[in-house]
């Protein structure tokens, strides 16, 4: 064993004890955080807690290694080796003791904040920093700050007593270390060892994404969650998001206009708990053409870069897409619908919570502030609910959002098909309609299935087994494709092939029981900021709304009888109470989505949209004009959508309009501020379930 032992080099037994001990300290104090927070009354499952264990020990791992790394890439420096070198082992000594001083430090920190608020501490904790004196003076009366101080150095020095301990007996003899009589490329091999290593633990999954602090958000269990969060991994990723906030004083202002707009049922400006009311209950009465039905199955099916002008829907004369133009003739198609921005991640945040994503620095999805969302998906309480994606749902961390606020939602994503990748974005279009199919036709009990196409990325990969799809070249085509918004032909077989996918998925589901009662729903998850062509009108280029206008559809051989086109403005926040409407569920709505068949709302329809970047723009768009100005009511601009010259801007000559139009959108900014923050999961009172739908 000692032979064996000195064949390792110390730097590595170095590094394994200072690991080894980080891992255990962290396991014991998570033990510790569990038995101390558990409520005995509403316990975490065997199944949950054994996998918080799980992932926290792999949250450990990354959080211990990235403290190490800096040993491994510069301790192999002779004057700083932490073994052979005596300044190096001060050096690495003192550095490691102040590793497990800070980690002690944030644990003791995240126990007195979860212990004060229920919620690890998060980057919201640093505004106790902005009055020290008086965070001190409450810390000083509410905690035993002496005992613990001396508690607190007891456990260090002891920690550290054990780590030297540890390293005391790496230097085995006095024999020249065995690497040191090895050859470069042996020496080489174990470098690319150590790399491989090393890189693997820090993405602690085998996936094209690292583990992130959503993976914790696995069940809508909210002890489960806090139980798998490493403090420091968890502090760190909220930094960047804190200075993302409301003003409450501007929602309480926007809160008349936002009451009556929304059509708030008992428009009370503040509740008991101090916030402000935006609660519409929806009972879908007796009377409802579905009542006496089973109730409906649900498939929303989210387009990859289904932008508007690309597809038939818009007289493109390129017939790119027959299959959802079929759809859209037989059943309800809004030919005005725009989702409040480009990309993927922050269109599934705006369906899911129906509020638009305004993060500025990244997406919504990644803030583990507000991961926590009412979902008017829950109102689907006796529906199965699944959601199919080809690739991962790490991408953009959108697992927590989904795991942590729909209840027992099935995810099938990368590893859980039988089909074979065929790229980047995982399994094709088509393949993920056939797993997905496979899957509902199986379903006993009514369920609301989300199915997310990815297929339509670069390298807009055609798979073998397509379907017998036609894949068209220059001799096929009468026209340039670039003349009609398609920078390649590539891009243009991409788009066909998942209309070809969705056709195919439609002759297929028909065979099956399910079809003929479910509501199926179709809309892009946002469009392209390019070129357009001649058959869109030059305001949507001009504005950049080309990147937002994409199609939406629902079709139903049962709840919906006669087909019809839709030209008010619809926004994609609006969906989800327009589904639960459709199929006659009675649902609580918390925020800015109302309901496209609901003709109180058809005097003010608006679409609100944001422009992200340093200098964020958003803007309010209506069926003749497009207000664009600065948060904060700065530089507004008006666009008369029917001019000839869209681009102008016409503020001047329309002041009146102007002005109302930019304190709409202001009181609506204001708004998605606070109610992104104030959201949280929540169901219908016996009040408000006394409350009819108007």
């Amino acid at each position: 064993m000692k032979s064996f032992i000195n064949k390792i080099p110390r730097l590595y037994l170095f590094v394994l004890s200072a690991l080894i001990l980080l891992l255990l300290i962290q396991s014991v104090l998570r033990v510790i955080f569990w038995i101390k927070f558990n409520d005995p009354n509403d316990p975490v499952a065997n199944g949950e807690l054994i996998w918080s264990f799980y992932l926290g020990m792999k949250f450990d791992l990354q959080a211990s290694l990235g403290a190490l790394l800096p040993v491994l890439l510069i301790g192999w420096i002779k004057p700083l080796h932490p073994v052979y070198s005596k300044a190096g082992r001060v050096f690495w000594h003192t550095y490691i003791g102040l590793v497990f001083v800070v980690m002690y430090l944030v644990y003791i920190t995240d126990a007195g904040h979860y212990a004060y608020l229920q919620q690890r501490v998060n980057a919201t904790a640093l505004r106790f920093m902005e009055n020290p004196l008086i965070s001190a003076n409450m810390v000083w009366q509410t905690y035993p700050v002496i005992t613990g101080s001396i508690i607190f150095i007891a456990v260090v020095a002891a920690t550290l007593w054990l780590f030297k301990r540890f390293v005391g007996r790496l230097k085995l003899d006095a024999a020249p270390p065995y690497w040191n009589q090895k050859r470069w490329y042996h020496k080489s091999v174990l470098v690319f060892i150590t790399i491989l290593i090393v890189f693997f633990s820090l993405m602690a999954k085998i996936s094209w994404y690292p583990l992130r602090w959503s993976d914790a958000f696995f069940s809508t269990h909210a002890f489960s969650a806090q139980l798998a969060s490493n403090p420091v991994i968890y502090f760190s990723n909220t930094l960047k998001n804190v200075a993302e906030t409301y003003d409450l004083e501007a929602a309480k202002q926007a809160y008349p206009f936002m009451a009556e707009y929304l059509a708030v049922q008992s428009p009370i400006s503040v509740l008991d708990d101090g916030t402000l009311n935006y609660r519409r209950y929806y009972d879908q009465y007796s009377g409802s053409p579905t009542a006496a039905q089973t109730k409906p199955n649900v498939i929303v099916v989210v387009l990859e870069s289904f932008a508007s002008y690309k597809s038939s829907l818009s007289d493109n004369p390129l017939k790119s897409t027959p299959n959802i133009e079929k759809l859209a003739n037989e059943g309800y198609f809004f030919r005005n619908f725009f989702t409040p921005s480009t990309g993927t991640a922050r269109s599934i945040w705006t369906f899911v919570t129906g509020l638009p994503d305004i993060e500025k620095n990244k997406t919504s999805s990644r803030n583990p502030l507000i991961v926590d969302q009412h979902t008017i998906i829950n109102a689907f309480d006796e529906h199965k609910k699944l959601y199919f994606l080809g690739g991962s749902a790490s991408w953009a961390n959108i697992r927590g959002l989904l795991s942590s606020n729909i209840p027992d939602l099935e995810l099938f994503e990368e590893g859980s098909y039988d089909s074979p990748d065929v790229d980047v974005w995982g399994i094709s279009d088509l393949s993920l309609f056939r797993e997905a199919n496979d899957v509902l036709k199986n379903t006993t009990q009514p369920f609301f299935a989300i199915i997310q196409t990815s297929g339509n990325h670069r390298p807009y990969t055609i798979p073998d087994d397509n379907e017998g799809f036609d894949i068209w070249t220059e001799e096929d085509l009468e026209v340039e494709v670039t003349n009609y918004g398609f920078q390649s032909l590539d891009e243009l077989n991409s788009f066909r092939f998942m209309d070809h996918s969705l056709g195919h998925f439609l002759k297929i589901a028909e065979q099956e029981d399910y079809f003929d009662n479910t509501l199926f729903v179709f809309f892009g998850d946002h469009g392209i900021h390019a070129p357009t062509g001649d058959h869109i009108p030059a305001y949507e280029a001009q504005l950049k709304l080309q990147g937002l206008r994409v199609p939406l559809v629902f079709y139903s051989k049962s709840l919906i009888n006669s087909p019809r086109v839709f030209d008010t403005i619809a926004s994609e926040v609006d969906v989800m109470p327009t589904v639960a409407s459709l199929t006659g569920t009675s649902y609580l709505n918390t925020t800015l989505g109302r309901d496209l068949t609901d003709t109180q709302f058809d005097e003010e329809r608006y679409a609100f949209t944001i422009e992200h970047g340093s200098n964020r723009t958003i803007g309010l768009l209506s069926e003749d004009y497009y207000l664009m100005m600065q948060p904060g009511g700065t530089k507004p601009r008006l666009h008369d959508l029917n001019s000839i010259n869209p681009r102008a801007n016409v503020a001047s000559k329309n002041q009146e309009l102007t002005d109302s139009l930019s304190s709409k959108l202001t009181h609506i900014w204001n708004t998605i501020r606070y109610m992104r923050e104030n959201n949280g999961p929540e169901t219908a009172t016996g009040t408000e379930k006394a409350i009819r739908s108007n």
